[in-house]
């Protein structure tokens, strides 16, 4: 079998990478990167490089030559027609290359009726698969926990979470538990063989209330709850570029529809995710 992960030099590709390494060889392993610069390290620990680009169907048939199963990890790019024009270019070139099955990463915000900017591409991944020729599954995650990391030097400075989601509550997951399902997924078959749709997430979501009280026990700081509306929070983050696109992620969860629990990572690895309150004492260090 081979393997080939897309944005493999990614904060999940990487991740994905170890996970998958972990259940094949090495040489069963194709990274494609978008600069192959980044990728030295882990060319050096004995994995096959190749550059891709989503833009050009002729390199990416070459690329995938020889490869049974696909992760396609999407381009950060806030563009639904781009996101969706280089998904249409990744299946052109699978059909070409005889590749036989994907596992697409996706995103829990893929109601027909989000506000978020991306719900549109979110939303028609799992339509497009059903009706091409390849055996897939979509996996979605749940917010990524490893933000909030960072982020709390500025949430104790505030002393409040500011996200504008009033009373509702939101599901989390960790990177590194979503990469230890997709390479699961990826290699057992039986996983993606019936075209399934998995939620990855905690095994409980968590209101800003909830989320706020762990944070104040992780960091011994004092951390409250005191929403912005939508439009302060897009405009204390629009410098950093994308305020208005995570304004309308958190107006869908105001909405309630960030707040599915599954079991399937579970179902998928056997054994619980990380909790929040594990994840953050593990991962936060004053």
């Amino acid at each position: 079998m081979k393997y080939f992960i897309t944005g493999a030099t990614g904060h999940l590709g990487s991740k994905v990478v170890t996970e998958l390494a972990k259940l094949v060889p090495k040489e069963e392993i194709r990274l494609g990167v978008h600069t192959p610069a980044k990728a030295a390290a882990l060319q050096q620990a004995g994995y096959e490089i190749t550059a891709i680009d989503y833009t050009n169907v002729a390199t990416m048939t070459t690329a995938f030559s020889g490869v049974d199963v696909l992760i396609y990890i999407p381009s950060l790019t806030y563009d639904v027609q781009g996101r969706i024009n280089e998904f249409e270019n990744t299946l052109t070139a699978m059909k070409a290359a005889k590749v036989k099955d994907i596992v697409d990463v996706s995103f829990i915000a893929d109601q027909y009726n989000s506000p978020f900017q991306m719900a549109g591409y979110y939303a028609y991944l799992p339509a497009r698969l059903a009706s091409s020729p390849f055996g897939y599954a979509v996996i979605k995650n749940a917010l990524y926990a490893d933000p909030l990391v960072p982020y709390l030097p500025e949430l104790i400075q505030r002393h409040n979470v500011i996200y504008p989601v009033g009373n509702q509550a939101m599901s989390f997951i960790s990177r590194q538990d979503s990469a230890e399902a997709i390479a699961n997924v990826a290699v057992k078959e039986y996983l993606r063989d019936q075209g399934q749709n998995y939620l990855l997430t905690m095994k409980q979501n968590y209101n800003m209330v909830e989320l706020s009280t762990i944070m104040t026990k992780v960091t011994g700081k004092p951390i409250g709850y005191a929403p912005t509306s939508l439009q302060e929070f897009a405009d204390i983050y629009r410098s950093e570029g994308d305020g208005d696109e995570l304004a309308s992620m958190y107006h869908a969860a105001a909405r309630g529809l960030m707040d599915g629990v599954t079991n399937d990572f579970q179902h998928i690895t056997g054994h619980d995710p990380q909790s929040m309150s594990a994840f953050l004492a593990h991962n936060y260090h004053e």
